[in-house]
């Protein structure tokens, strides 16, 4: 039978599983892959708090991501901006 907490966080659970998969998948999208990203499981199990883990990463790998993201944020500053 489940615990308390374990019943109390579950859709926090669902919510990190759901993360995690849409964070690789856009990430494999971007041509990056991370390779320890994963989510900490144990410590949410503790604490009732899910924390993803990127994980140590190649500068190279991190330096695609940023630049992911500053392709991301100047297309959302040239779509949103009044």
């Amino acid at each position: 039978m489940p615990s308390p907490l374990s019943r109390a966080t579950a859709e926090q659970r669902r919510q990190a599983a759901s993360v995690l998969d849409d964070l690789t998948t856009v990430l494999a999208l971007g041509g990056v892959k991370l390779p320890s990203v994963e989510v900490d499981w144990e410590y949410g199990r503790l604490t009732g708090n899910y924390l993803i883990d990127l994980g140590p990463a190649r500068p190279l790998d991190l330096l695609r991501v940023v630049d992911l993201l500053r392709k991301g944020l100047r297309y959302e500053r040239l779509t949103y901006d009044d």
